[in-house]
């Protein structure tokens, strides 16, 4: 039986994990593997993005591309108030919409659907670069908090290295004499 024992789990080796392995990935082993392919995506995601500034021009491009959203709710708000303000005017306007031919409808569906996706897309990508930058310096914040708590341990063990105030002992009656404790005094006026 031992002879059994040792050929399965003898020189450090555990045959029917090995056996196992064959068939089965394993989970301990996955996870690492899966956890280090992780960190070396959001590694070059981060250093992808790292340092990148925005010039003035992407920036107004960027303020236009927010005003199509309040544009359209606020004009659409504009219609309803300009439906109870001049129906003859509004229903004349509804008229000429009526004549608009279905695929230029078709073709305003497209672009707005277009243009709304992209900038679904481009912030999505802008959310993912603000995260790679935050998780690139998740490093140096776990060294900062590291180097605290060895800060704090360090005066935890300098306090304890100190010696305990001695303080000399007290006569009962000098005690007596400064405390302004009344039951004190006529315990004191009792005595003598």
């Amino acid at each position: 039986m031992s002879a059994l024992m040792g050929t399965l789990f003898g020189d450090g080796r555990n045959a029917v994990a090995e056996t196992v392995e064959l068939f089965r990935e394993n989970a301990e082993n996955g996870a690492a593997r899966e956890a280090a392919l992780s960190q070396a995506a959001l590694a070059q995601f981060a250093a992808e993005f790292a340092g990148t500034r925005r010039s003035p021009f992407d920036v107004v491009i960027d303020g236009l591309n927010r005003l199509p959203r309040p544009a359209l709710a606020l004009g659409t708000l504009a219609l309803f108030v300009s439906a109870m303000v001049d129906p003859v005017w509004f229903a004349s306007r509804m008229q000429g919409i009526a004549l608009v031919p279905e695929p230029l409808w078709w073709l305003l569906g497209g672009i707005v659907g277009f243009y709304f996706g992209a900038r679904h897309q481009a912030k999505g990508q802008e959310f993912q670069r603000s995260i790679a930058a935050t998780l690139a310096q998740a490093g140096q914040v776990t060294e900062g908090l590291a180097a605290l708590e060895a800060l704090r341990g360090g005066a935890l063990a300098r306090q304890a290295a100190l010696p305990a105030p001695v303080s000399e002992p007290v006569d009962d009656e000098e005690a007596a004499t400064d405390a302004p404790n009344a039951a004190l005094a006529e315990w004191k006026n009792a005595r003598g």
